[in-house]
């Protein structure tokens, strides 16, 4: 076994990124203060990378399959670096090559702040589709194991019923003026419990109500005096498998009306009519769909407009990520008289019990025979060994923060209806601001390999 790889506690891993370190987020969830250790490490991989990229004419260089790709840096992980032992650090990157395809690179490096050295590098993942995974032996050690007939926990996916402490953090920009900042507040329904442990936040609070979809909103208001400071919720969440289950048809047909960002589009229409050809009933019909969608689009968080869940922009581009994934099935089942909604939160590691996850996760549900059925089409998309498993599931080890496009609240941002709601939202000045986010959770549940604290 690599003495690099027995000592991989952050390693990026499958949905989540990157796996939790005693030092590291772990010990941010229990503190609520950001990683300490990241600010040297990120130092090291963006010194290393932009040496690289000067000795490769502008591109990082990566032998990989007999050939080598030339890259750019997208962002470092900073929440998932990680100090792994004295003089032994990780971090995994995102990385684009000229013609779209998105990489996500692992590192190990070695040495004292300001003389690190990258002692490995790999290709972890191309457009989200892992090369490998990282799996915990009996021993609490981590290796590297291989895709191929690897275990739906493994892949990600918890069945039954899951437990966890969830930490929100934001950290807030300069603001030089006023500004004001609406985050989603996560609420129970039949598939999660959820108890809001603590709140901590500058400036004045007050709590909204959604009117397009009940989401609860904290609304702030605030000034100069809140640049720097940092935003935490902390819950306790209790999560269910989901499944299809029983919905009101009224009040489902409202979910056929276009959204900003989802609009009735002849292209899109077109396309769904030519897919469902031949498909008899709405699940059958809902099942062709999502099989476009998986077979059409790619993974990729690469160029200008994937995000925003356009499906428009989804139809044209045929890539995107989560949220153009599902904007663009649920315009597809739109189009053919299939109600569907969009929903948003964050995917809990499987593999782990306690660090960061890889920023939010959206997913979607569709109306069929009487019951709403869950799918994540992006995921499957992934993992084709999971494709059965997510049309009709969403596994346990998920946590919903809002549902619904087009909210509307208020006070309301100068923007308008919020689009989705998952980072904080910020206007300083009427001016939407970027806000730092950082999700971290604590499993307090049990699962089948035994207990974890």
């Amino acid at each position: 076994m690599r003495s690099d790889a027995w000592i991989v506690l952050f390693g990026c891993v499958l949905l989540s990124g990157c796996f939790g370190d005693k030092t590291g987020p772990a010990e941010s969830a229990q503190t609520g203060t950001f990683p300490i250790v990241t600010g040297d490490i990120q130092a090291g991989i963006e010194k290393h990378i932009a040496e690289q990229i000067e000795q490769g004419d502008g591109y990082f260089v990566v032998p990989f399959e007999g050939r080598e790709l030339k890259l750019r840096l997208v962002r470092v992980h900073v929440e998932y670096l990680a100090s792994l032992a004295p003089q032994r650090h990780f971090a995994c990157v995102d990385m684009a090559s000229a013609d779209g395809q998105f990489y996500d690179i692992d590192f190990f490096l070695a040495g004292d702040p300001g003389s690190m050295t990258v002692t490995e590098t790999t290709v972890h993942k191309l457009n989200g589709q892992p090369y490998y995974l990282w799996k915990q032996n009996e021993d609490r050690n981590w290796v590297r194991a291989p895709v191929d007939d690897a275990s739906r926990e493994l892949l990600g996916v918890l069945p039954g019923h899951d437990a966890f402490e969830f930490r929100y953090q934001a950290r807030l920009p300069e603001i030089s003026g006023p500004a004001r900042c609406w985050l989603p507040i996560a609420q129970s329904d039949d598939f999660q419990n959820v108890t809001v442990k603590s709140v901590r936040a500058p400036g004045t609070r007050k709590m909204l109500t959604d009117q397009a979809h009940g989401n609860r909103v904290m609304f702030l208001e605030l000034g100069p005096a809140a640049s720097g400071k940092e935003i935490e919720i902390v819950y306790d969440v209790e999560r269910l498998e989901k499944a299809a289950y029983a919905g009101d048809p009224a009040e489902a047909e409202k979910h056929l009306r276009p959204e900003r960002m989802v609009p009735a589009d002849e292209t899109i229409r077109a396309a769904a009519e030519k897919a469902v050809e031949g498909r008899e009933g709405a699940l059958m019909q809902a099942r062709a769909l999502y099989d476009h969608v998986i077979d059409q689009m790619r993974y990729m968080k690469f160029g200008e407009g994937w995000g925003q869940g356009s499906s428009v922009y989804a139809c044209d581009a045929l890539s995107g990520n989560c949220t153009d994934y599902h904007s663009y099935f649920i315009g597809l089942a739109r189009a053919v008289g299939i109600p569907a909604r969009f929903a948003i939160g964050a995917g809990i590691p499987s593999e782990r019990d306690e660090g960061g996850t890889d920023g939010y996760h959206g997913w979607a549900e569709f109306y069929a025979e009487g019951k709403w059925w869950p799918v994540d089409v992006s995921e499957a998309d992934k993992f084709s060994a999971l494709s059965m498993y997510y049309f009709g599931h969403h596994p346990a080890n998920r946590f919903e923060f809002s549902r619904g496009r087009d909210l509307e609240l208020d006070p309301a941002p100068a923007s308008g209806p919020v689009n989705f709601l998952a980072y904080p939202l910020l206007e300083v000045g009427g001016v939407p601001r970027g806000v730092k986010t950082m999700f971290l959770f604590r499993r307090t549940s049990c699962r089948a390999d035994g207990p974890k604290t």
